[in-house]
């Protein structure tokens, strides 16, 4: 059984594991692109630091344990299976990690789209420690477990609500993030929203797909802004999916505006796809906001009061998915289990 302590230690041996970009780091992150076109080597690096700086280090590790009591041995842990997404590299890491240094058990089952980073970085903990191997374990079908945490799309959501309904489970839709802008952003910051916008090719949950924008809104400087990311007409599936959105545009007369790269289109649908950005215009900038903090389909909003531009992708520890508080769902799992 590993302690509290024990966990800990080898999640910070993990993060500089990551950090060093050893050999066989190297080599999973090399796999890993060849296998799933979207997952490139810059956007594999960029989860791979989120996860080291803001999951890993010694003390927020230590933080976190403190704040929710984790004892240093769990008596009797529980199995939590979990249904892993595959929209950006990695993007399963964070509730295996609450898992694991809860003292609880997983088994995991990978997304087809992201099956090599993850169970690497586990293969690095099993040859340090053995006894993993007891606390970490794959499936291909999740059986037996005593709760659920699920990741997809909305279609997939009903039927883990439907499978896992007589367990404790987390589902979690499909979400999009959205910026407000006011017009008074600095050019560092629109620079810094064409990361919100473009890394993982906004395939993310925390990518903004949608700008609400005043009257008259001047796009030209955030249209400059965003040819930072003019490299990704060099990857053959975005150019693709920019060609066919751009095709479906022009043959339906409708107004876009585009600087070679992304296209922008007036819509106001949250989700847009790849390639394009929607954007609508707004009348009272407090209204939007009261409208989007009730929107379950939102998960951050970018923008002056709110998420910093360009911090869209990097979550803290306490920015749960969905907002729903995994480690707290953890640690009542007893509770939960007690119900009739």
């Amino acid at each position: 059984m590993l302690n509290l302590q024990h966990r800990i230690d080898l999640l910070v041996q993990l993060g500089k594991y990551i950090r060093h970009n050893e050999a066989g780091w190297q080599e999973a992150k090399l796999k890993a692109a060849l296998a799933n076109a979207w997952f490139t080597p810059e956007f594999i690096d960029i989860a791979a630091e989120n996860i080291t700086e803001n999951f890993l280090g010694a003390e927020s590790l230590k933080e976190v344990a403190s704040r929710y009591d984790i004892p240093e041995t769990t008596t009797t842990p529980k199995t939590v299976g979990i249904v892993m997404a595959g929209n950006i590299p990695m993007v399963g890491f964070h509730d295996w990690l609450c898992v694991f240094l809860s003292g609880h058990h997983s088994l995991l089952k990978f997304s087809s789209k992201d099956d090599v980073l993850i169970k690497h970085l586990l293969g690095k903990l099993y040859e340090w420690e053995p006894a993993v191997r007891h606390n970490t374990g794959f499936a291909e079908i999740l059986k037996g477990c005593d709760a659920y945490i699920a990741t997809g799309s909305d279609n997939s959501a009903r039927y883990f609500d439907y499978y896992f309904s007589r367990y404790p489970h987390i589902i979690r839709h499909n979400r999009t993030s959205v910026a407000i802008l006011d017009g008074t952003e600095k050019p560092e910051e629109l620079v810094s929203l064409a990361d919100d916008t473009h890394q993982y090719f906004g395939l993310g949950c925390r990518n903004v797909t949608k700008l609400y924008v005043p009257r008259q809104y001047d796009f030209v400087p955030l249209l400059d802004a965003m040819k930072k990311y003019s490299h990704f007409f060099e990857h053959h599936k975005y150019k693709n999916n920019y060609d066919y959105q751009l095709a479906i545009l022009l043959l339906n007369n409708q107004f876009y505006m585009t600087n070679g790269s992304v296209i922008l289109a007036e819509n106001t649908a949250l989700f847009s796809p790849i390639s394009q950005l929607y954007y609508e215009f707004y009348e009272d900038k407090d209204a939007v906001v009261s409208a989007l903090s009730r929107n379950n389909s939102v998960q951050c909003i970018v923008g002056h009061g709110h998420t910093p531009f360009g911090q869209a992708q990097s979550p803290a520890w306490e920015e749960y998915a969905d907002g729903v508080n995994t480690m707290a769902f953890l640690l009542t799992l007893e509770q939960h289990l007690r119900r009739p």
